[in-house]
């Protein structure tokens, strides 16, 4: 019975061990992410016109693969 409670306690220390972020390799990964974030939002923020674009020309194909799916599963 002890050795369970002591396995289970183990278990649950090298997950949050291994979960933390302050090795370097968890650091640079959220420095990477970071970056990435504030990248996409230049991106979103400086292309604003392009990105509506592309959403009103993808809702027609969008409506299309719908309306496909729907009547196939309909047949079945």
């Amino acid at each position: 019975m002890e050795e369970q409670a002591k396995t289970k306690e183990t278990q649950a220390t090298e997950k949050t061990e291994a979960k933390c972020a302050c090795s370097p390799k968890g650091l640079v990964k959220i420095v990477l992410g970071v970056v990435l974030i504030i990248l996409g939002l230049w991106a979103v923020i400086g292309w604003w016109q392009s990105l509506l674009m592309v959403i009103r020309g993808g809702i027609g194909l969008l409506l299309l693969l719908a309306g496909a799916i729907t009547i196939a599963i309909a047949k079945e």
